[in-house]
């Protein structure tokens, strides 16, 4: 009996462990803003986010959703009377990915980066008209 109730113990631990595959969704949302040069919000911007899944135009201040990825996030933003602005939000490993490589095997952890769910962006970005910046959530 106690072999039994080990064994759906484990079972219940790899299940509840977050594997991303089951639980992480391949969409993103993030806050898209922009800022002049002398650091005032601007409105009606021009954007293009990019990255290996695909390709999105808004025009901030929005909320974007993207496709994650193992891949930087390329942001390019024009308005008239203003310079380019241009962001590269680096893709950092979510905790997810931690998750699958101990309690999935791995198995999890390579079908998440194919699929771009083990990674995040940084939750805002916030361009500078004029710049190139980078933004990580790390920072």
């Amino acid at each position: 009996m106690n072999n039994v109730a080990a064994l759906c113990a484990g079972v219940g631990i790899v299940l509840l462990s977050g594997c991303a595959t089951i639980t992480g969704s391949e969409i993103q949302n993030v806050a898209l803003r922009a800022k002049s040069e002398q650091g005032v919000d601007l409105d009606k911007v021009d954007c293009e986010l990019k990255n290996d899944k695909g390709q999105w135009k808004a025009m901030a201040p929005i909320f974007v959703a993207i496709l994650r990825s193992a891949e930087d996030l390329l942001v390019t933003c024009r308005k008239d009377g203003q310079k380019e602005g241009n962001l590269r939000a680096i893709s950092r490993a979510s905790g997810s990915m931690a998750g699958n490589i101990i309690f999935c095997g791995g198995i999890g952890a390579l079908i998440d980066h194919n699929k771009g769910t083990g990674y995040d962006y940084p939750d805002t970005l916030t361009i500078e008209m004029g710049k190139s910046t980078v933004r990580d959530k790390n920072d």
